[in-house]
């Protein structure tokens, strides 16, 4: 009895739950969404699972997700095994055309496929291709000495748009095609910011394990303008590794994106917290 109690008091909140988000589903009904999945949603099979599921939520409520993944874990395993010695400048990849080969088996192969399985495995109907499919991706090679390291210089968005329009869930993983044909290592956030201003996004989610931009006290900042951000970076508040992500949010907005969400990838169903709820989960970033 105390069981079935306990039951009936769980499906009443859900149900409450559904009708508060209604008026959230209803503004982001028809929405591009880019979400940069990596760190905690993919460090384990139940994580993928729960995000796959999510993805499949968004879809179902005429939301469309546009995701791209990183894999940086899974790349160090298979060049160690494979006995390729691993260098980094300032916290990147040093792709010598040996690295980029391995680079894009297991982000085109093992990393993106997986992702799609978990989607399709939940009802969704998920694609995998790489920035380099159509051209998606045109890169140059970037500054400095990293080697095939690519910063997109054009994005050719049409083949996602079809994706989209068609019922799909474009999964995209961060990979350039240069204009000799060259292949290039994309870095994951600096990708999904790519396609997200090609694709003029209504809203671009950086899945992090940081529960977002901090002020000087180390308390989360919820709202951010581009101004706010550039004066913080300037102080020193934001430093370190968020200065890449707060720099993606910034040329995406530049691009056209409507708002960038910094936010917790390690909260249980993040997407749906922060796209159906009043709470967020992490940091808005609006020009």
């Amino acid at each position: 009895m105390e069981k079935s109690k306990a039951m009936k008091r769980d499906s009443i909140a859900t149900a409450r739950l559904l009708s508060e988000a209604l008026p959230n589903i209803q503004r982001h009904d028809g929405a591009i969404i880019v979400i940069k999945l990596g760190g905690h949603a993919m460090s384990s099979p139940e994580a993928m699972k729960s995000f796959a599921r999510d993805m499949v939520m968004l879809r179902q409520c005429n939301i469309k997700p546009v995701i791209v993944h990183g894999g940086g874990p899974m790349i160090n395993a298979m060049l160690e095994k494979l006995e390729i010695p691993t260098e980094f400048v300032n916290g990147k990849r040093i792709s010598t055309p040996e690295t980029v080969d391995v680079v894009e088996m297991v982000l085109s192969g093992k990393v993106n496929k997986s992702i799609v399985s978990a989607i399709n495995g939940q009802g969704g109907r998920a694609v995998g291709l790489s920035g380099k499919d159509a051209n998606l991706l045109v890169c140059e090679q970037a500054a400095g000495d990293l080697g095939m390291v690519g910063d997109p210089v054009a994005v050719n968005a049409k083949v996602v748009f079809s994706l989209i329009e068609s019922g799909f869930i474009p999964v995209i993983a961060p990979l350039g095609t240069g204009k000799n044909g060259e292949t290039f290592n994309v870095n994951g956030d600096t990708a999904a910011g790519a396609i997200a201003g090609g694709l003029k996004a209504n809203r671009l989610l950086l899945l992090t394990d940081v529960s977002g931009v901090k002020d000087a006290d180390g308390d989360v900042l919820t709202n951010l303008s581009a101004e706010q951000v550039s004066d913080l970076t300037d102080k020193g508040v934001i430093s370190g590794g968020m200065i890449p992500k707060t720099q993606t949010a910034l040329d995406a907005i530049n691009d056209g994106v409507r708002a960038v969400v910094i936010m917790d990838g390690r909260m249980a169903n993040a997407c749906l917290l922060e796209l159906f709820t009043d709470y967020g989960a992490g940091s808005m970033i609006r020009a």
